[in-house]
């Protein structure tokens, strides 16, 4: 079991960034696919990012690409989101969720079913 808080939400201008950031308790965090998620109020969801364990490869939503970079550091047990270019849209509260599922299946990492652990969730606020 892992435990999850996230941090560094805010509110930023458009254009701005923020850099997110999710702390994982326990000693098997680099045994996770770690992803985020966003929902902003009134809808599901949504996928924005996940990285592999040892942090070679990463998936991003097209939404998010080349904006958002997600990136870990097992030694700290955290994994970090780097939102550059934000857009009034981008405003949600973000979640870090560990995925534990076996296999890396984009389909499969894009959906909030196949996460069982969740942090608290940061709100992120973008105006225009």
């Amino acid at each position: 079991q892992v435990q999850l808080v996230e941090s560094g939400g805010g509110l930023v201008q458009a254009g701005g960034s923020l850099r997110l950031s999710c702390a994982a308790s326990g000693r098997t965090f680099s045994s996770y696919v770690m992803g985020w998620f966003r929902q902003a109020p009134g809808k599901e969801r949504e996928f924005v990012a996940a990285i592999s364990k040892s942090g070679g490869m990463a998936y991003s939503a097209e939404s998010v690409k080349g904006r958002f970079t997600i990136s870990r550091d097992n030694a700290k047990n955290t994994v970090y989101l780097q939102m550059n270019s934000l857009k009034p849209e981008d405003t949600a509260v973000y979640y870090c969720g560990a995925y534990t599922n076996l296999l890396w299946a984009t389909g499969r990492l894009r959906s909030s079913n196949e996460y069982d652990y969740w942090g608290q969730g940061t709100q992120v606020t973008v105006s225009s």
